[in-house]
């Protein structure tokens, strides 16, 4: 494993920055190299951290530590305040243990407002009449689209991180979500393109619009794009009144249909017989496989390595990364579904609950389960849960596609001396190490 060649830091938050334009080797305040990378990697956290207790406040759910925590690691950043490196790894460890609280504050928040979710079968393709295509991953925004389109021949549609939603009772209830189109959400200037529809943004991961859906895309909360209407207060009539200007959309089925919305209770129901599939020999291994998707060719490994798994082994997974393969027929062991759909990456809360409850039904450590993450990174987020799982003590996780640019030398020797961490390198060769 090894790091790319770049500047030692960039630092440039003061008036003393080398040369007026940055700090690339030492900070002239005295600021390490590495002290510069984790301060980066902790508002890399802090930023991921934000947008799940964003989601859980819009619901009403709030949790003053985690908002104390997050205000001391800002004020930890600023200028002449702190240079020690440990005190900086120790604090990426409690944004972990921080975004653990989030993740459970905001799972309690969609739970107690749309219920637990149920396994769900998703269509792909096209009903007829009106569409809204909404990304992002806001299911507040999406309750009250579909509230305001009730009765109508508009329908809802969704896109990448939203798809978990027809998993949720309280959101699948409604009539006018009938399905999900695309993938993961850097296919969006494409499918936006392709479809005469209106398209509502979220939340993070949109792109800057092509011109020919720009005039019928809108956003909501904090999203907002140059020359895209951005609407408040959840009044969602202008993009409505869009997609009834717009053609009608063919009954057109899709070529595959998607399983989501595996919560907790659904999989700790199966526990019984899980212990008993892996206690005859059955279940060989289970693998955590998702994450933040990214463009890059590299991540064509996922699939690849979800393919070629052995049909004895059980694949969860959460985040876009699950669109490399989600399409994938992996049937099933015994009637355990191999290919598990947990739900967005702010889900990763609950592969986590499964993975303490196996850890007591088997009466071993969690490192010592038949079970290895194999996991994908793209943006902040992704950051805040990875430490999470090294909060929790979780070693030997694999990530890819490449070492975040954010680790230098230093960090790396932490990371994989003291917690096992390593890098997707091909997928024969890391199953052939992950199987024993």
């Amino acid at each position: 494993m090894a790091v790319k060649d770049s500047p030692e830091m960039f630092c440039y938050q003061c008036s003393q920055t080398a040369r007026g334009t940055g700090c690339t080797l030492k900070g002239v305040c005295g600021k390490e190299a590495t002290v510069s990378r984790l301060q980066d990697n902790l508002l890399f956290a802090i930023k991921g951290i934000s947008a799940y207790l964003y989601h859980a406040r819009e619901l009403g759910y709030t949790d003053p530590v985690v908002d104390a925590f997050i205000e001391r690691a800002f004020f930890s950043t600023l200028t002449n305040v702190n240079f020690d490196p440990q005190s900086y790894l120790n604090m990426a460890l409690e944004a972990g243990e921080m975004n653990i609280r989030t993740l459970r504050l905001l799972k309690k928040a969609l739970v107690e407002t749309y219920g637990e979710p149920v396994p769900t079968r998703v269509q792909t393709g096209t009903v007829k009449g009106r569409g809204v295509l909404v990304t992002g991953h806001d299911f507040k925004a999406l309750e009250e689209l579909l509230k305001q389109v009730e009765g109508s021949d508009v329908m809802i549609y969704t896109h990448s991180e939203m798809l978990p939603a027809h998993g949720y009772p309280g959101l699948k209830k409604y009539k006018n979500l009938v399905g999900n189109l695309g993938k993961a959400w850097y296919d969006q200037r494409q499918l936006f393109a392709k479809y005469p529809m209106a398209i509502l943004g979220t939340a993070n991961c949109v792109l800057l619009p092509r011109p020919e859906y720009k005039d019928r895309m809108f956003t909501s909360g904090p999203v907002a794009v140059p020359g895209v209407v951005k609407l408040p207060n959840f009044d969602f009539g202008p993009v409505i009144d869009k997609a009834k200007s717009l053609p009608e959309l063919p009954d057109a089925p899709g070529d595959y249909v998607l399983t989501t919305g595996f919560g907790a209770s659904s999989i700790l129901a199966l526990v019984p017989k899980i212990k008993s599939l892996v206690e005859q020999g059955m279940i060989k291994r289970f693998f955590l496989v998702g994450g933040c998707d990214t463009p890059m060719k590299a991540s064509e490994y996922y699939r690849e390595f979800v393919q070629k798994l052995p049909k004895d082994t059980v694949i969860l997974t959460l985040a876009c990364g699950k669109f490399r393969f989600n399409d994938i027929p992996l049937g099933d062991i015994e009637g355990i579904p191999r290919l598990i759909d947990l739900g967005q990456c702010n889900d990763a809360i609950v592969a986590v609950d499964v993975a303490i409850a196996f850890s007591k039904l088997f009466r071993v450590g969690m490192n010592d389960l038949p079970l290895t993450l194999v996991v994908s990174w793209m943006e902040q987020k992704a950051v805040a849960i990875l430490w999470s799982l090294l909060a929790l003590g979780i070693k030997n996780i694999y990530v890819g596609p490449i070492v975040p640019a954010w680790v230098n030398q230093d960090i790396l020797r932490v990371l994989t001396e003291q917690y096992g961490v390593k890098v997707i390198s091909t997928p024969d060769a890391d199953i052939k190490k992950m199987m024993g």
